[in-house]
């Protein structure tokens, strides 16, 4: 299977300050992977230095064998990059569908399948973005992007913070789009154990560092290493 992502000694902060150094990872088209660590170890840097975010000193970024680390924020987006950001930027003075056709591009991903995928957002249609709960905001997020028609989804941390039903619901919806999508899924996460359940790969990083890379079922098998690596 070829890749939808390859990074090669990626060495990348903000200005002269160097957060993650050294960092080589490879996913396959239609893979997915975690990616953990303690706060701080540059998780969400990773992410911004894919989407071009960072001051990029050294290394390579390949987006489906096309280097594009030298490439502004909206061309990677339109290659078919897509980010769900932490903070999950909605636009509040736009309608929870002005939010999702804003960002609309031809492809698979419509409002209808949008609808489908998160029945809420339908109900919530017009609602301002500022008038519907953190749980529905995360999941017009995740709708924006998709939207956009990406082969490439980065997401940051679409967990936190939520109640233990919207985590079920997003969980379930983040193994449709891992299963029976055409996507590749890059997921930044702090519950390690909920990550590791709905991907294929897991990358672990430590002060910048790569500390662990494999299987994700293979690090959830053992937990000691799991509790060393993210969660002490």
């Amino acid at each position: 299977m070829a890749d939808a992502l390859r990074l090669k000694d990626v060495r990348a902060g903000y200005g002269e300050t160097v957060v993650i150094e050294d960092i080589g990872l490879s996913l396959p088209e239609r893979g997915s992977l975690a990616v953990l660590g303690r706060n701080g170890v540059g998780k969400t840097t990773l992410l911004a230095t894919i989407m071009g975010h960072t001051t990029f000193h050294t290394g390579s970024i390949e987006y489906r064998g096309a280097r594009i680390e030298k490439l502004p924020v909206y061309e990677r987006n339109r290659l078919g990059v897509g980010l769900v950001p932490q903070t999950r930027d909605i636009f509040p003075s736009l309608s929870v569908e002005e939010n999702l056709t804003v960002a609309a591009r031809p492809g698979r991903w419509t409002l209808e399948r949008v609808h489908d995928l998160f029945p809420r957002l339908a109900d919530r249609r017009k609602h301002w973005g500022n008038q519907i709960s953190g749980g529905e905001q995360q999941m017009l997020a995740i709708g924006r992007a998709l939207m956009g028609n990406p082969t490439l989804l980065l997401m940051d941390e679409p967990l936190e913070g939520l109640a233990p039903i919207i985590v079920e619901v997003l969980l379930q919806a983040l193994q449709r789009l891992i299963r029976e999508d055409s996507l590749a899924v890059m997921l930044v996460e702090q519950h390690a154990k909920l990550a590791l359940e709905v991907t294929q790969d897991a990358l672990v990083l430590n002060r910048g560092r790569i500390a662990y890379s494999g299987p994700s079922a293979d690090l959830l098998a053992d937990p000691q290493r799991l509790t060393s690596l993210v969660m002490a």
